[in-house]
């Protein structure tokens, strides 16, 4: 036995471990062996005799049970040092000395009566050193009527335990089902008597000495050995399997007379513990065996086995046998019989596992981890307002530390571990789940424009189709981020939402959780996350709301349907019907609604509740940039910010042709049109009069203040200067802009593509390409790109990766790796042939944004197209000034061609006319272009304003000088028409052109 020696050779110190009799007891080494379980001797203490404990089927000797109780309590867990005096091989057994202190044990038994001194042993010397001082504690005890010497006429009778049939032997004598009925959830004292495994006891139950079986609940640790017997006794070796408890997933009943005699009658051999089996018992032993325990009856099985939870006293608190098993990683949760436990204890159970599972603790020793399809968020807390409630489970949150012009100013939340009814599509004609409407404005009204902590946790790859998990990276998922979101003020929330706080280790409060918010009122339901899947760093709390929002019946757990709304969208409706709902609308001055979508900085989706509609309301008199025109991102993130999802009121003034209504928008009382005028995103419209316009003054006085500090759309403005009206043309004269751009693209006549510097939109893109993992060429048949379509495109020029849009594409399905695309790049112009095996799909969030390749035209000039003549030379002289380096330009917007037309790639759109000039340069690329000859200016028009006047005349004079040194195209002469759309006439004729 491994224990230090004290004092003399032969004496050891040791633990009592277990206490069978008044005068024996199992004594552990202090330190522990390899294996993890110490070495223990049985010592009997020499030279005494206590009375006997009643086995199978037998009646306690007097005294018996009072005997071993007290050496029990003396000793039991309690630190001793002994020595074996002799040994009796006959019989197995170490008699010894036992010291607890410097008191000596068997002195105390024999002095308070528990036992009688026996003089002699069968052998010469067989007795204790202590001998005669145990005869005269004897003596003493006697005279003085202690213990088993008591004089009191009965004492004898009265101390023999009356043991019921359930305490004879074996446990299965018990009726299992009246018992439980009788102590359902009431604490029972106890006294473990024997440890099977690490998780089954046999326990006298106190003070009817009831002798019982009890598995603990929820729990079950590896087998400490059990016998297996020949095949050639099948019945046997059935009542070996169900006696063990651990060949199957429930504990089985104890073995019938029958079975038992088979098992007797069988050759049997050892075998040999599960690994870690001897530790998870003696883990047991160690706190319980002849130990007081409390137990609490939980359940019982179909083979009438009970299953209950043990408490033990450690110290002056009370802890959980089967909690402190799984938390040592010496049993695993089983799920059966942790159902008949409350929630909490269940949940304390999965958590102690699977941080047991995560550190890899004795059973969990080789563990591999499942799969799973979330990613851990690290550092990437914010602060920031609310801005929309998407879902009861998703929210857009505007960080602080980001301009609210910047396309990452506005970040997507879902609501970590949590999961709330989906909200449907309208598109795919999917209404809304029972309580999405409830649970979306349940968050509306307590989160829009409030503060709120977000602490990103974990990501999720999805599939498009909801709900559905994604594997590997593909255009068909998305990955999803979800965090914890805390409520900063409480001033929009109830004393319902707040009945459990969140605070952190320090037990400072830190917000109202919102996930816990909507969990407690019903309108959501906790995630059973996998093994190893990421969390929510509050969930327990979110299970304790839930089973709290369960118990009330709140929301989806109430047996109530839902109140169902209809609304009448009048936004997809036709401008007859939206006309028609006009009187409506009109005969009420202000009416409450509220923002559902921003369209534009201008217009917007309105909820009236009054009249359960939809309407789409544009501000009345002004108007913002479109969605192609500068700054129309920062007034539609400026509405987003003021208004979305807020309650409001409207007066509704008319509606036009498309069944728009058009009015005034108050928030907090303040004309919301104003507020966008003075930011400089929006001006008024001539066409509307001052005296149709509510507030008109105040709108004037908006856009003065935003003209003389220049913001925005006012940065060019000059003061004094009037705005000329092209009527009649499809070419609209816009206030001047000067960007700084780059030339990415020269196409014919005069044409080219830029990207602007500094462009927000341009790094994003760049950021999230660089981000991908391209993967290998897709299996033919997977992706089937067609014509329009959006995806990745290898460049042949640098291999690099880029947005494409399919220009042309086969016709038949794709056939081979070969097979070719034609593809435009859509963030540089450029366009050009590739095979199938260098494209790849594209994630719809990187697909979703526009291209950033502006087409542009030289303004002011008509340059031949490459069809022409010095067509080809015109093409490569721009070429050579605008492309080859990152040359930098700064781009004058003259006007915008928004008459359409086909170009190659770029499709209807809008085309900038520019004066593009270089830093370095005393004139504009234009001016080079017509000195060289490469180019002719535009007919003078009678209506041309001054700028453009001015323009013209710079040109001629560039246009006189090429003319006289006969240039490229002026070598054989003039050649301009009387038709300014007739372009110069072919090489193939001679002489001067007419």
């Amino acid at each position: 036995m491994a224990s230090s020696t004290v004092g003399a050779t032969g004496w050891l110190r040791g633990r009592v471990k277990a206490v069978p009799s008044g005068d024996c007891m199992v004594i552990m080494a202090l330190s522990n062996s390899k294996s993890g379980v110490p070495p223990e001797k049985t010592i009997t203490l020499s030279s005494l005799i206590a009375p006997k404990l009643a086995r199978k089927g037998g009646v306690d000797e007097p005294f018996a049970w009072d005997s071993r109780e007290y050496l029990r309590k003396l000793c039991i867990g309690k630190e001793v040092t002994f020595k074996v005096d002799y040994a009796v091989p006959s019989i197995g057994r170490e008699f010894g000395s036992v010291f607890l202190g410097d008191k000596n044990v068997a002195f105390l038994v024999v002095s308070e009566g528990w036992a009688k001194v026996r003089e002699y042993g069968q052998q010469k010397g067989d007795a204790s050193p202590f001998l005669t001082e145990l005869i005269r504690l004897e003596e003493q005890a006697k005279q003085e009527g202690l213990g088993r010497w008591s004089k009191n006429p009965g004492a004898a009778e009265a101390s023999i335990r009356n043991l019921p049939p359930s305490a004879i032997g074996n446990p299965s004598n018990l009726d299992a089902m009246g018992l439980l009925a009788a102590n359902k959830g009431r604490p029972m004292q106890g006294i473990v008597e024997q440890v099977r495994d690490g998780s089954t006891l046999r326990v006298y139950l106190l003070p009817e000495f009831q002798f019982v079986q009890v598995f603990l609940a929820g729990v079950q640790a590896p087998s400490a050995g059990r016998r297996a017997v020949t095949e050639n006794v099948p019945e046997a070796e059935a009542a070996s399997e169900e006696a063990s408890g651990v060949a199957s997933s429930e504990p089985q009943s104890s073995l019938t007379s029958a079975q038992r005699l088979a098992v007797s009658t069988a050759t049997s051999n050892e075998v040999a513990p599960d690994p870690f089996g001897l530790e998870a018992k003696h883990f047991t032993e160690m706190r319980v065996l002849h130990r007081d325990v409390r137990i609490v009856l939980e359940g019982v099985d179909k083979f009438s086995n009970l299953i209950g939870s043990v408490y033990y006293s450690d110290m002056e608190s009370a802890k959980e046998l089967a909690l402190e098993l799984v938390e040592c990683g010496l049993a695993k949760y089983v799920e059966w019989s942790a159902n008949m436990l409350e929630e909490d204890a269940k949940r304390k159970l999965k958590t102690s596992e699977l941080q047991a599972k995560k550190t890899r603790l004795r059973i969990w020793t080789n563990y591999v981890p499942p799969a799973t399809n979330s990613k851990a968020i690290h550092d990437q807390n914010f602060t920031g307002k609310v801005v929309e409630v998407v879902s009861g489970d998703c929210i857009v949150v505007a960080d602080d530390s980001v301009p609210y012009g910047s396309p990452m100013a506005e970040r997507r939340v879902n609501l970590s571990s949590i999961r709330c009814p989906r909200m449907g599509n309208p598109r795919k004609e999917e209404k809304p789940a029972p309580f999405a409407r409830e649970a979306k404005e349940f968050l509306r009204t307590r989160l829009i424009g409030q503060q709120v902590n977000v602490s990103m946790e974990y990501s999720r790859k999805v599939g498009v189709a909801e709900g559905s998990l994604a594997s590997t990276a593909s255009a068909d998922s998305r990955v999803m981020d979800f965090g914890s979101v805390m409520l900063v003020s409480s001033g929009n929330v109830d004393n319902d939402d707040t009945s459990a706080s969140t605070a952190t280790a320090d037990k400072q409060p830190v917000g109202i959780n919102v996930a816990e918010m909507v969990v407690a009122r019903g309108f959501g339901t906790v995630v059973r996350h996998r093994d190893f899947e990421e969390r929510s760093s509050y969930y327990d709390a979110l299970l304790a709301a839930e089973a709290r929002a369960t118990s009330a019946r709140k929301g989806l757990h109430s047996s109530k349907d839902p109140p169902v709304m209809h609304i009448t969208d009048l936004v997809t409706a036709s401008a007859k019907k939206a006309r028609d709902f006009f009187p409506f609308l009109q005969r009420s001055r202000k009416i409450p609604a509220i923002v559902e979508y921003v369209f534009s900085g201008h217009r917007f989706k309105l909820l009236i509740p009054k009249e359960t509609c939809s309407i789409a309301f544009a501000f009345s008199g002004i108007r913002c940039p479109g969605r192609e025109e500068p700054y129309s991102e920062e007034a539609i993130a400026l509405m987003r910010r003021k208004i979305l999802q807020r309650d409001v009121e409207i007066e509704v003034e008319t509606v036009d042709k498309t069944g728009t209504f058009l009015g005034t928008l108050w928030e907090s009382k303040k004309n919301v049109a104003v507020t966008l005028v003075e930011a400089g995103l929006a001006k008024l419209q001539a066409s509307f009069s001052s005296d149709r316009v509510m507030d008109a003054g105040l709108l004037e006085q908006a856009e003065q203040a935003a003209k003389r500090k220049k913001l925005k759309i006012w940065e060019n403005y000059v003061e004094g200067e009037a705005q000329d009206q092209t009527n009649g043309s499809s070419v609209e004269n816009r206030q001047k802009e000067v960007l700084k751009v780059r030339v990415t693209e020269v196409l014919g006549g005069g044409q080219f593509y830029i990207q602007t510097v500094g462009d927000l939109k341009l790094s994003s893109v760049q950021r999230q390409l660089a981000a991908l993992s391209i993967q290998e060429a897709p299996v033919i048949g997977t992706f089937n790109p067609k014509k329009g379509d959006i995806v990745l495109a290898q460049y042949s020029a640098d291999n690099s990766w880029n947005r494409a849009m399919i220009v042309n594409a086969p016709r038949a399905a794709v056939s081979s790796a070969s097979d070719k695309f034609e593809v435009f790049y859509m963030d540089y112009g450029n366009q050009e042939v590739v095979t199938y095996d260098h494209l790849r799909p594209l994630d719809p969030a990187v697909a979703s944004t526009t291209g950033l390749a502006q087409l542009c035209r030289l303004a002011h000039m008509k340059v031949p197209s490459l069809e022409e003549d010095f067509g080809q030379e015109a093409a490569e002289y721009l070429s050579e000034l605008t492309l080859g380096s990152s040359q930098e330009f700064l781009l004058t917007i003259e006007e915008r061609d928004a008459s359409g037309g086909k170009v190659k790639g770029q499709g209807t759109g809008t085309v900038l006319l520019v004066t593009l000039s270089a830093a370095d340069s005393d004139h504009s690329v234009n001016a080079a272009m017509v000195k060289e000859g490469l180019a002719r200016m535009e007919k003078r028009r009678r209506w041309d304003n001054r700028d453009r006047k001015a323009a013209l005349d710079t040109l001629e004079k560039f246009q006189d000088e090429a003319r006289r040194r006969r240039l490229n195209m002026w070598q054989y002469g003039d050649v301009e028409s009387d038709d300014e759309d007739v372009g110069p006439p072919s090489r193939r004729g001679s002489g001067p052109r007419q």
